[in-house]
């Protein structure tokens, strides 16, 4: 694996740029599809958004600056072009951005790209309940494994919010799965 300082520089220079994008799409793709799919829950959406984030990557990287790391930069963009997607589809369904990823949740069983069991659909059911920011708090600390001092990186957020978005997350997440 290439240090992520000398990949930054090769991205950023016109000669090295395009075999260095190439190694970025490969080091990240696997874990930006995961985490933009567990925000927008279908298959296909987090394809599109994806390849939206990766543009805005190739893009913009002139503009990072290597104040975080630059797996949190591009987090940060996918989180944001997940949202801005899920937004903009509610917007035009007529529905709200929450009962949109719930009908998603209510589905996910015929959405062949998913794997899991019954217990798993409970949990994605009970996490389209959540809140915006307790949902991406929850999904990253529980299923992508990130410290919170990654997610504050991410989500530019305080240690502390966190916790308490998680906890609350957790709650809540209890409280759906014990009433089914």
């Amino acid at each position: 694996m290439i240090a992520e300082e000398t990949l930054v520089k090769e991205l950023k220079q016109i000669e090295t740029q395009a075999k260095a994008f190439e190694v970025l799409i490969t080091t990240y793709k696997e874990r930006l599809y995961w985490h933009i799919r567990r925000i927008v829950l279908d298959h296909d959406d987090a394809d599109d958004v994806l390849q939206n984030t990766f543009i805005k990557v190739y893009r913009n990287i002139d503009k990072f600056k290597g104040d975080s790391k630059l797996y949190s930069w591009m987090y940060r963009i996918g989180t944001n072009e997940a949202l801005t997607f899920l937004k903009t589809k509610s917007r035009k369904l007529g529905v709200g951005s929450d009962e949109l990823l719930e009908r998603k949740a209510n589905t996910l069983e015929a959405d062949v790209y998913f794997e899991g069991d019954t217990i798993q659909l409970k949990l994605q059911q009970a996490i389209a309940q959540l809140p915006e920011k307790q949902k991406l708090v929850f999904n990253m600390k529980y299923f992508e494994e990130l410290k919170y001092e990654e997610i504050s990186e991410i989500l530019e957020t305080s240690v502390g919010a966190l916790k308490a978005s998680y906890h609350l997350a957790v709650k809540k997440i209890e409280g759906f799965l014990a009433n089914d």
